[in-house]
C-alpha cells in the first residue's frame, strides 16, 4: 500500500512540476527560479532531518551517492528548467515519458538488464515515431520549441545516467539522506552558475510566479525527491520510471486548459504513440511470455 501511495503521490507532483516550472521561469528566469526553489529545498530538507534527529553521512559510498544524486537535482534540473523557455508545459511532461525507455538502455548496458526483446525495440521504434510527431509540432510552434525538445532529452537522459548510478553504488542510503546529501552537493554549483552567467534577481514579478516557486521549493522537492528516491530504493529503476506513463496526460491537460498551451492533432499523435511504447515497453513481454507457456 505504500508503494501505490507513494506512485500516487509522484503522479500528481510530476503532472503539475513542468507547469508550475515554466510559470517561475516566466517571472524569474531561469537561473534565479531554479536557484530558489532548490535552496528553500534545501532549507526544508535540513529541517527534516533535524525534526527525525537523523544525520548525514559522509562515507565514500555516501559521498558517491550524493554526487550521482547531484546529477539529477543539479544537471537534470538545471536543463529542463532551460528548456520549459522554449516548449509548453505539457511537453516536459510528455518527453519526459521517454525516461523508462531511456533508462532501460542505460540499464542494459551498466546493470546488464535485458532489455532488447521484441517488445522493447518495437516501444523504443515507436517512442521515436512519437517524438518524430512532436517534432514537427514543433516546426509549427516556434524556431525555438526543438531546443526545448533537445534540452528534456538531455534532461531525462541525465536522470537515467543518475538512477543508475545510485544502483551500482553497493551501500543504500535513506531517502532523506540522498536528497538532502544531493541538494549539498548541488546547491553550490546553483548559485555559482547563476552568479556567472546571471547575478540578477528580477523584483518584477507576479503573485503566480511568488506560487509557483514556493510549490517547487516546499512541496514539490522535498515530497517529490523523497518519493522518488524511497521508489527507487524499493523498485528498479526502469520500473521506478514507468511513473511517467500517468503523468503526460494530465499534465497536457493542465497546460491547455490552465496556461492556454497549444493542443493541436500532432501534439495528440505524437502523445498517443509515446504512450503506447510506455505500454508496450512494460507489458508486451510479459504478456507474450505467459502465453507462450500455456
Amino acid at each position: 500500500m505504500q508503494i501505490f501511495f507513494a506512485y500516487f503521490g509522484i503522479v500528481l507532483l510530476w503532472a503539475t512540476t513542468p507547469l508550475a516550472i515554466k510559470w517561475s521561469v516566466d517571472g524569474f528566469g531561469v537561473l534565479w527560479s531554479v536557484t530558489s526553489r532548490m535552496s528553500i529545498g534545501m532549507v526544508c530538507m535540513v529541517a527534516l532531518l533535524l525534526f527525525f534527529k537523523k544525520r548525514l553521512p559522509f562515507t565514500r559510498p555516501a559521498c558517491l551517492t550524493y554526487l550521482a544524486v547531484a546529477v539529477q537535482i543539479y544537471g537534470a534540473m538545471s536543463v529542463v528548467y532551460w528548456a520549459a523557455q522554449f516548449i509548453p508545459s505539457g511537453w516536459i511532461s510528455v518527453i519526459s515519458g521517454l525516461t523508462p525507455l531511456m533508462t532501460a538502455i542505460f540499464a542494459a548496458i551498466w546493470l546488464y538488464e535485458r532489455s532488447l526483446t521484441t517488445g522493447k525495440i518495437l516501444s523504443y521504434l515507436l517512442g521515436i515515431v512519437g517524438l518524430g510527431t512532436m517534432f514537427g509540432s514543433a516546426g509549427e510552434l516556434d524556431s525555438h520549441a526543438m531546443l526545448g525538445i533537445f534540452g528534456v532529452l538531455g534532461s531525462i537522459s541525465l536522470q537515467a545516467i543518475s538512477a543508475i548510478a545510485i544502483k551500482r553504488i553497493p551501500q543504500k542510503l535513506p531517502p532523506l539522506s540522498q536528497v538532502t546529501g544531493g541538494l549539498l552537493f548541488s546547491i553550490p554549483l546553483y548559485f555559482a552558475t547563476w552568479s556567472v552567467f546571471d547575478g540578477h534577481i528580477s523584483m518584477q514579478f507576479s503573485l503566480t510566479t511568488f506560487l509557483s516557486v514556493l510549490y517547487l521549493g516546499v512541496i514539490a522537492t522535498p515530497a517529490g525527491f523523497l518519493l522518488y528516491y524511497y521508489l527507487l530504493s524499493k523498485r528498479s529503476a526502469t520500473q521506478v520510471s514507468l511513473v511517467t506513463l500517468a503523468s503526460p496526460v494530465l499534465s497536457l491537460w493542465l497546460g491547455h486548459s490552465v496556461n492556454n498551451e497549444p493542443m493541436t492533432l500532432k501534439i495528440i499523435i505524437g502523445t498517443a504513440l509515446i504512450l503506447l511504447a510506455l505500454v508496450i515497453h512494460n507489458f508486451f513481454d510479459r504478456i507474450f511470455t505467459r502465453h507462450s507457456y500455456r
